[in-house]
């Protein structure tokens, strides 16, 4: 591993400790998914960033932590990767459907190297939801059906 990358896995473990994120269905530390997610970006063409960003893909979302942290600690380059996989809906929003188009469209924007950490990301949650909530995994791979769509575009 790089510094960068040891850097990464140290913030976002802390940050997702911090807050007390668990993984949903089993209780282990959050930090599993981001760890399972920088594997899978690791068995493809990469680049020292995108493995920073697979770490910290959460961090904003689900932590304390914000994109001017990121940048900070760990420039620009992967700050903009994880701005990209951060979702920008809100609850006010609207309904679910409602805010997942808009993370969708948001996402779709995204370059290659941030599509293929969502990707990532998807296959680990897919593999987690399957297995342990058969009725929610229905909507689940409905929702991650239409997000594929907007990975394939440019």
């Amino acid at each position: 591993m790089t510094k960068q990358e040891v850097r990464a896995r140290d913030f976002s473990t802390a940050c997702h400790a911090a807050c007390g994120q668990v993984r949903k269905y089993s209780g282990a530390p959050y930090i599993n998914h981001p760890a399972a997610v920088v594997e899978l970006v690791r068995s493809v063409a990469h680049t020292p960033a995108m493995l920073a960003a697979a770490w910290l893909h959460d961090t904003v979302e689900d932590t304390d932590a914000t994109l001017d942290d990121i940048a900070r600690d760990f420039g620009a380059e992967v700050a903009q990767l994880v701005e990209m996989l951060t979702n920008v809906s809100r609850v006010t929003d609207g309904d679910r459907a409602t805010r997942k188009r808009l993370n969708r469209e948001h996402l779709s924007r995204a370059n290659r190297a941030a599509k293929t950490i969502k990707l990532a990301d998807v296959i680990d949650n897919t593999r987690d939801i399957a297995q342990r909530d058969p009725e929610f995994a229905t909507v689940y791979l409905a929702e991650k059906a239409l997000l594929l769509e907007g990975l394939r575009r440019r």
